[in-house]
């Protein structure tokens, strides 16, 4: 059987806006993901321990659970327990946010510790607070080295959206699904998408590299 793309291309509206919503929701849960994760790193290097127990047991739970099993709680059974509906996007915003601020806080904890303790010493001898410390000495060098990591979860997460579609929620491959019922194709609305997946995953990785080559190019200036 030959390949007949014009199916997929007869319908594009969906592609687009299922590319729309895959990179709205990579780019808002990557960012609370990330301040979440930075706020749990700190808790679990916090010198309190029942925040400590607290940050162990959060990232366990997420990391040890699977994410479609996390995001249908949250989307179906939340509502049950406090009768409050979600709708997709928020479920996976929620969802996703939290999933990644776990992996995204041992990251950062890696990467502070990472840190020469000489700088912690340094800052102190200077009188320099614990918060203008972490904010301006400590999380900088830490980001720095942690970057790939970062780029990686990144990745990871712009993937996962995928999963999206269980819930109903009309991304890349919901898209794809759709094209498939209309065409009755299979092969070519997958092999699109997953081109797709593939040169957003290119081009985040482009604009990844070059920032790392900023970051080092500044360090050697400085």
């Amino acid at each position: 059987m030959k390949l007949d793309f014009s199916c997929v291309w007869q319908y594009w509206p969906f592609l687009y806006h299922g590319a729309l919503l895959t990179l709205k929701m990579t780019a808002i849960c990557a960012v609370f993901g990330f301040l979440l994760g930075v706020l749990l790193s700190l808790v679990k290097i916090s010198k309190w321990k029942p925040l400590i127990w607290f940050g162990r047991f959060y990232t366990s739970i997420f990391r040890g659970t699977p994410l479609l099993v996390q995001l249908c709680i949250v989307h179906f059974g939340l509502p049950q327990l406090l009768g409050v509906t979600f709708t997709t996007t928020q479920s996976g915003i929620l969802t996703f946010s939290l999933n990644s601020a776990a992996y995204i806080s041992e990251i950062f904890r890696g990467g502070i510790q990472g840190v020469d303790k000489g700088q912690y010493e340094a800052a102190q001898s200077l009188g320099i607070g614990y918060k203008d410390m972490m904010k301006d000495i400590i999380l900088p060098q830490a980001v720095k080295h942690i970057l790939p990591s970062l780029v990686n979860e990144a990745i990871a997460l712009l993937k996962e959206t995928s999963i999206l579609s269980y819930i109903g929620a009309v991304e890349l491959l919901r898209a794809a699904d759709q094209i498939t019922v209309m065409s009755f194709r299979f092969f070519e609305p997958y092999l699109v998408i997953a081109l797709v997946y593939y040169v957003f995953v290119m081009i985040l990785s482009a604009l990844a590299n070059r920032l790392e080559r900023w970051v080092n190019r500044s360090d050697r200036v400085a």
